[in-house]
């Protein structure tokens, strides 16, 4: 009974807005002022209800950890700006240190600041991750501008030389640009560091960073963080439509 009402109610009350839809131009003019308060009140809840309604239902979900991954991970990753919304979506002027969220931090040193950044929801049918982050760069007069994404303890726990930390990244340009992917592996007082160069003419990218022939401290290993580095973005728009993690052992011989 109570859905049977609620569908009368709803038939009522768009009735109720047709008909005063109709007699608009007619109506007096405290009763249009009147009305026109009311829809102003209903459109505002509305719009948020609509709001809400997109952001769950649109595809892919947010939240979601789905992406390929190859035999033998034993850890996966994608960091949080890709699977849910932020408290502040984006960054205007960025400065030389602009933080997203506790994972994911922008650094240049451009003067000028002409940098702007922004997550942006997903919406391909081909898109694994909720989101997005795009980068809008106009002039840049600096030297480096790099992406650093701060890994979880969980990727150190366990780490050793006979694992392959996997890196993929889906990413659109405005223009052609080369760009590098940098891990670096913090143990005790020292830091290695493994730099690879990121084939762009494909969308998406992966990488697989080996740590045989690095003199890792295994058994120190205090942090992880990926740098994202890109040369001469001037004048140039970066989407990150996905960027995950995933760590594997090598194949035995």
């Amino acid at each position: 009974m109570g859905r049977l009402l609620d569908r009368y109610i709803h038939r009522r009350v768009i009735a109720r807005w047709r008909e005063a839809l109709r007699g608009a131009a007619e109506a007096p003019e405290p009763q249009l002022r009147q009305q026109r308060d009311e829809a102003r009140k209903l459109r505002s809840q509305l719009d948020m209800l609509i709001h809400k309604a997109d952001g769950r239902l649109a595809r892919p979900r947010m939240g979601s950890m789905q992406f390929p991954k190859p035999l033998g991970t034993d850890w996966c990753w994608r960091p949080d700006l890709w699977r849910g919304p932020l408290s502040r979506p984006g960054v205007a002027s960025a400065p030389r240190r602009a933080q997203m969220n506790r994972q994911v931090t922008l650094f240049h040193d451009c003067p000028l600041a002409e940098i702007g950044m922004r997550q942006t929801r997903n919406s391909s049918d081909k898109d694994l991750a909720a989101f997005g982050l795009t980068v809008d760069v106009f002039g840049f007069s600096g030297s480096f501008l790099s992406l650093s994404v701060e890994l979880p303890p969980e990727a150190a726990h366990g780490l050793t030389k006979q694992h392959l930390m996997r890196t993929d990244v889906q990413i659109e340009l405005e223009q052609p640009l080369e760009m590098f992917a940098r891990l670096n592996i913090q143990h005790g007082p020292n830091t290695e560091q493994v730099l690879r160069k990121l084939d762009l003419s494909n969308p998406s990218n992966s990488v697989d960073f080996d740590l045989a022939h690095l003199p890792l401290n295994e058994s120190r290993i205090e942090k992880i963080w990926l740098d994202l580095i890109f040369d001469n973005p001037r004048m140039n728009r970066a989407t990150l439509r996905d960027l995950t993690f995933c760590r594997h052992h090598r194949a035995d011989l």
